[in-house]
């Protein structure tokens, strides 16, 4: 998969996590927030939380699930850049915040087969 492609499946995998979110009554904040440490997702928020999400987006799962794929180092990165992002933004007002994992898994002709939300999947580093 050359670097194109796999940034149209990401982009294609946020579109698809964010409806979904939303859906279930979440509000979009912002998308592609790069911070110093990395990149978030999608910045959501529901209720009074700030919802950090990660998108995983995979055709098929013949090389293990999406959800699966969120590794250690992954995880610290994004919980550095989540409280890099709440540091930056101090309009929050010390926010309760957490992070989120999407995972959304395409058949081979790029149709939705899946998507699952994870709440709360990175929880410490």
């Amino acid at each position: 998969m050359t670097p194109t492609s796999r940034r149209r499946l990401g982009t294609f995998g946020e579109q698809v996590a964010r409806r979904h979110l939303e859906a279930k009554g979440y509000v979009f904040e912002t998308a592609a927030w790069r911070g110093p440490s990395g990149e978030l997702d999608l910045v959501m928020r529901h209720a009074d939380e700030v919802v950090f999400v990660e998108v995983k987006t995979r055709h098929g799962e013949e090389m293990g699930r999406a959800e699966e794929s969120l590794s250690r180092r992954q995880q610290r990165i994004l919980l550095a850049t989540a409280a890099a992002y709440v540091e930056g933004h101090p309009d929050l007002d010390d926010p309760i915040w957490r992070i989120d994992l999407v995972a959304v898994t395409l058949d081979s002709v790029g149709i939705v087969r899946r998507v699952s939300h994870v709440e709360n999947a990175v929880l410490d580093g």
